[in-house]
């Protein structure tokens, strides 16, 4: 199973490549609606496989571990918006930012969620620290305007400028310039930069969400993979769209809210697995109906 995860996910990525090349990054919304779809029916089949081979049970935590991080992955595009924004990255460059930034979170996914899942297995009161940083998550973004977000604010953006220099013109599609005799990272460089310091972020709400319904790291990672690898897809048509589903963020932070208690509480109550894929896809679907309804009127 795992040799078989990654050759697809090889194989989608270079698909991808091409078909996100041949559009220079100006994908209208029916296009990113149909690669969405492509991409969501890859993993629904994938899901497919491991209920197959691996059990009901392993199933179906592969469809709530996808559906989890999918869902957060949603709120983290506008995030992705206002990057490319800030930095006015050019639509036939933000192809190349996305795939960098998908990359680099392949990696850095299988980092945290190794670490996550020993952590956990070693030592038991870590569950009661993740679920109480999932439940903090949760209120701060409700508490929280999304345009307060300013990547130059980050840290890893201000460390960077203290050791290279950061031109404020773009070099082409290049990530590095020379300007007499010195070299300058460009905006494109900065954009990647912050793009993977903001997964960065996400992954320390999203993976303890996960690791709320299984500590199998074969289910976590490929539930996570799957759901990030078609995020450039999933930008493009929320950046088309962005705006309309004002309801969204509250229905997020009742999956976090309801997946930080179930971490909390694993010692004394279990909550099956379906009961929780049901509870997240209500939350769901009860936080963007009434934005369409809203749009709609």
């Amino acid at each position: 199973m795992w040799a078989a995860f990654w050759v697809i996910v090889a194989l989608a990525l270079f698909i991808d490549l091409v078909v996100m090349g041949k559009h220079h990054g100006k994908v209208t919304i029916k296009e990113a609606l149909a690669m969405v779809g492509a991409w969501v029916s890859l993993a629904a089949l994938f899901g497919g496989a491991v209920w197959l081979f691996l059990g009901y049970a392993k199933g179906l935590e592969y469809f709530t571990g996808y559906i989890i991080e999918y869902s957060l992955s949603i709120d983290n595009m506008f995030v992705f918006i206002m990057i490319f924004a800030y930095f006015a990255v050019p639509a036939e460059y933000q192809p190349k930012v996305l795939l960098w930034g998908i990359l680099g979170a392949v990696v850095m996914r299988f980092a945290f969620i190794f670490a996550g899942v020993q952590l956990i297995t070693r030592f038991q009161f870590t569950v009661y620290v993740f679920g109480a940083v999932l439940i903090y998550t949760a209120v701060k973004m409700l508490m929280q305007r999304e345009e307060s977000f300013n990547p130059a604010d980050m840290p890893l953006l201000k460390f960077f400028k203290k050791i290279m220099p950061l031109k404020d013109r773009y070099d082409g599609s290049n990530f590095f310039t020379k300007d007499a005799g010195r070299w300058f990272a460009t905006p494109l460089f900065a954009a990647v930069l912050v793009v993977e310091g903001s997964d960065l972020i996400f992954a320390v709400d999203s993976i303890p969400a996960v690791l709320s319904i299984t500590q199998d790291t074969f289910i976590v990672y490929t539930s996570n993979i799957f759901a990030i690898i078609g995020l450039r897809s999933l930008y493009f048509l929320l950046s088309g769209m962005a705006g309309k589903f004002e309801y969204l963020k509250y229905g997020i932070a009742a999956v976090l809210v309801f997946v930080g208690v179930k971490m909390i509480i694993s010692h004394y109550c279990h909550i099956p697995t379906w009961a929780s894929l049901c509870f997240i896809a209500a939350a769901l679907i009860c936080s963007i109906m009434p934005s369409l309804f809203k749009r709609r009127a």
